[in-house]
This record gives C-alpha cells, structure tokens and sequence, in this order.
C-alpha cells in the first residue's frame, strides 16, 4: 500500500510528520479496524479445528521448550512454539504465574485528578476500580460487591451510571463518584472499599458491617503511574523493582505529565505478539516502511544489557533528521508534534527510547512526549488495549497546543494501525498447519530477552539474577 493511496501512511516530510488530517486517519481506522475483526473470525475458526484435530502439547512440555530456547545464544535464537501464543493452558499458566504475581501497571494519575475520579478495568478475570479516594489516596479495589459478587458497575448493562456515579462520554469506563452503589441490592461503599450501608440485614446473626467492604489490592504509585500486585505478594515496591529503570523516566517528570490522547483498541492477538511487535524495530523495514523507517531506520536501532526487570532499546534518529531538528530549533520552533520536554540533553534529544518494564508496563520516551501503552491480555488470543500520549503541562498550555494535538494524534494513530494489521495477521498463521519455527535477526534481541524473562519466571527468579545478563549491543 503506497502512501500516495493512503494518506495516512504519508512519509515524514521535511520538518516533521505531514499530510495527516482528521478524515484520513478515521478512514484508515475503519478499514484496519474490519480486517482486525475478519482475521479474528477467520482465526477462531482455525482455533476451533486445531483442537478438533489433535492435543496440544502439555504445558510441562511448553515449559521445557521455553527454557531450551530462552538458552540459546542470541546468534541461534529461536521463536517459541505456536501453542505459547495460542493455548488455553499456557495463558492459565502466565495469569496466575506472571499476571497475578508482578506489579502490572493500570493507570497513570492524570486519569483521576479529582478526589472520587475512578477507571474502571479487568485484570485477569478480575473486575478493578482504580479510584482516587476522599482523601486523595490512589486505591485499587475490586468490583465484586462482598454480599452477592455483582459487579457493582457492570459494563454493556444498564447500571454503568447507576447512583451517583457519573461516566464520562469520551470514555465510559472512567468517571467520578461520592460513593459505590451495588445495582443489585443497594449495598453502598466508601471510596476506601469501606461498606457504609446495607440495607435489611439487621436479622443477619454475627453480621459486622465493617467485616463485608470491598477487597482492597496492593497498589503503588510510581513516576506518575498506578501499579497493582494482584497476589500482594510481589517481593520488593515498585520503586525498589524499577529502580534502575526510574533513572531514565525521571528525567521526563512522568508523574507532572498529562495524557492528552487515548484509544481504547479491541487486538485480535496474544499478548506477547503484540508485546514483540511493540519492542523490536527490525519491522520498521516493513510494516513502518513509508513511516517510522523514514526518521529511524531498523539497522541503527540497538538494545542495552539484559536487567531482571525491564528492557530498554535505542531508536536513533537518522543524520538528516537532526540537522532538522536544529534548524527548526534555530528558527524558534519545533520538528517534532510539541516542543521538546524541557531539560533532556545528549541522545535523549535525538532518539525514542523504548521500554519494557516486565511484564506489561509499556511505553515509549521521546524528545517530546511519553507513549503509554496499557495492554490488558483476555485470552491467549485478544487483548484489550488503551494507546496514549501524555505531554508537560507546559505544552498544554502553549497557545498552538490544538494544532499540535491534531497532528500527534494523527501520528500516533497512523503508525499505530500499521501495527493492528501485522499483529492481527500474526495471531491468525500461529493456528495455521503451515506455520514453521523461525530464527530471529539481532534487531530482535528485546523478543529474545522476553523469552529469557519468561524462562526465568518458569524458574521462580527474574533473568540475569541466577545466570550472567546478556551484554548490551553498544
């Protein structure tokens, strides 16, 4: 597909990303949006007649092929087997594994500015709210009300506004409320989980109501973000885990930012499919051809030394696009959608820098903005995904913040979608019979280390702690 059919894949111009508008982007989102939906259909399909035709291999066995390949040497690596990426069981193994017993990022603190702002979320099979409480605490509480387990806002009924709770129109799932109203038997909650009222049952023998509030989930906020350990169990904070990963973010006053663009996305893929597609740059010759290839090519693109608990990639701009970066600066104004966040010196001003915090906190560093990328796993083949932006409130507030919101958001979306197309047709050839193995080019190394991250939680340990760390590509 050429740029000149399709406007939204329209190659970095002179000055920065061009030739984007409104139209254009929606229309291309519809369309990548219908094939998203054909290749799910056709991929159920194919699910179903695999497991007519035979057994899936056990998930002993998938575990032992994860550790086999997590082995190798990144110069014979491998790709894993298609039943990681497509079986019921080894899914069951990652959420109560994995999902249940890391830090998994939920939020970021521009999403609930107000005391009684909530957002509303599934985490492995888990109804949250993350809501923000009368004292200003940051809470993450689950939605099962503790008499009968409804939801007390269920989503796609008719009890999302149901109380006091008011939705927001932009996105349902987010809102502000005094208090919890059950839909089903009007029990009511504090904005802490604590049970206030509950009518008619003062015939209940040994009944407290302060025994019966809402379960409360081990949560922390760092740079900005809000975390939750599902199991409460995760052995160190958030702060203590990420520590050497907080030395980068920090620089970009996370916690001051604001999201100013966010798209909630329905993937038809695995967690992993989209997660590999997200940290690996060898498909900027390809999928990202007429786009992101143009400013940073693959070939230039590196990895730094394995770390227990993220990983981080480099994504430099090519000569040509620095120099327009400072022509533009020369002239008082900016190459990139908004102005650079103040105080990033060095290669932080010329290149994205691409992080993994394990397992899912996943976003993207560059000169002038942060993109956040919120995946919640749904299935071994759907996910749920919420693509952000989030700027300094600096930028906000600059007089062409309205012009530079149209243009970064058709940025974001048009790449974006390029990504839709590859993963969703990923997903649907790992059920199919002539599905073959495949090795991995060194511009993979991120894939290669979430194998090795994976065969490390299969271990009961985080990669690098019981075997020497993979050296750094520079």
């Amino acid at each position: 597909m050429s740029s000149e059919s399709n406007p939204t894949l329209s190659a970095v111009k002179a000055g920065g990303w061009g030739g984007t508008t409104s139209a254009a982007v929606a229309g291309e989102e519809a369309r990548v949006l219908r094939g998203c939906a054909e290749n799910a259909r056709l991929q159920e399909q194919a699910r179903a007649g695999l497991r007519k035709a035979r057994e899936v291999e056990s998930l002993d066995a998938l575990l032992a092929e994860v550790r086999r390949i997590a082995a190798l040497p990144l110069e014979k690596s491998e790709t894993l087997p298609k039943e990681v990426y497509t079986s019921d069981e080894f899914f069951a193994w990652e959420v109560d594994e994995v999902f249940s017993k890391e830090w998994f990022c939920v939020a970021h603190v521009s999403q609930i500015p107000e005391n009684g702002d909530f957002i509303n979320l599934d985490l492995s099979g888990d109804p949250l709210v993350v809501v923000r409480d009368k004292s200003g605490t940051v809470r993450v509480l689950s939605r099962a009300c503790p008499h009968r387990g409804m939801d007390i806002m269920p989503p796609g009924f008719g009890h999302d506004g149901h109380g006091p709770a008011v939705r927001r129109e932009s996105s349902p799932a987010c809102g502000s409320t005094r208090l919890f109203l059950c839909p089903y038997h009007s029990w009511t909650f504090e904005l802490d989980g604590r049970l206030k009222a509950c009518p008619e049952m003062q015939q209940a023998e040994g009944f407290e109501r302060d025994d019966w509030g809402l379960k409360e989930f081990r949560a922390e906020v760092w740079q900005g973000f809000v975390f939750v350990n599902l199991d409460g169990n995760a052995p160190s904070s958030v702060a203590e885990q990420y520590a050497e990963l907080g030395e980068h973010v920090s620089k970009w006053n996370t916690a001051g930012m604001e999201i100013v663009v966010a798209r909630e996305w329905d993937v038809p893929c695995n967690w992993k499919v989209l997660t590999e597609n997200f940290m690996e740059s060898y498909h900027h010759a390809g999928a990202h051809a007429k786009t992101l290839q143009t400013i940073m090519p693959a070939k230039h693109t590196w990895t730094e030394q394995e770390r227990p608990h993220f990983i981080r990639c480099h994504l430099p701009y090519k000569a040509k696009v620095r120099d327009e970066i400072a022509d533009a600066e020369a002239a008082g104004g900016h190459w990139e959608a908004f102005p650079a966040v103040e105080g990033l010196e060095g290669e932080d001003r010329f290149e994205w820098g691409l992080m993994l915090g394990y397992p899912l906190f996943t976003f993207v560093l560059t000169p002038d903005q942060l993109v956040w990328y919120r995946i919640l796993p749904t299935g071994p083949d759907s996910l749920k995904l919420l693509t952000t932006v989030l700027v300094p409130k600096s930028t906000i507030g600059h007089p062409d913040f309205g012009k530079m919101l149209d243009r970064a958001t058709a940025e974001a979306v048009a790449f974006h979608l390029e990504d839709m197309e590859v993963v969703a047709a990923v997903q649907r050839s790992l059920h199919a019979s002539g599905y073959q193995r495949g090795r991995l080019s060194h511009l993979e190394m991120p894939i290669w280390l979430m194998q090795r991250y994976l065969a490390a939680r299969a271990r009961g340990t985080w990669p690098g702690l019981d075997h020497p760390p993979a050296p750094s590509q520079r």
